[in-house]
């Protein structure tokens, strides 16, 4: 896959949360909501402090899903970004 996001946007593959809870219940597929962390797997330009690799949190309603090589990503503005999973 060869995609640069342009200006100050980020590709984004969201990490997948666990299908169990703590006790072992097991969660089925249309009761979870979709993650709210990624992995960022490409940076724009215009991003200063977030890196390739980098496991990010974000809102939501955030970005926009797009399919590249039948792989689901996010792209989305890097404002959009709460904050870095360290």
């Amino acid at each position: 896959m060869n995609f640069k996001p342009l200006g100050d946007r980020l590709l984004i593959q969201r990490v997948e949360e666990a299908n169990t809870t703590a006790s072992g219940i097991i969660i089925p597929d249309n009761a979870k909501e979709k993650p709210l962390k990624g992995k960022v797997i490409a940076v724009g330009s215009e991003v200063e402090d977030i890196k390739v690799d980098d496991t990010v949190v974000f809102g939501k309603y955030s970005g926009n899903e797009i399919i590249l090589d039948g792989t689901e990503y996010l792209i989305m503005e890097s404002a959009d970004i709460f904050g870095i999973l360290v």
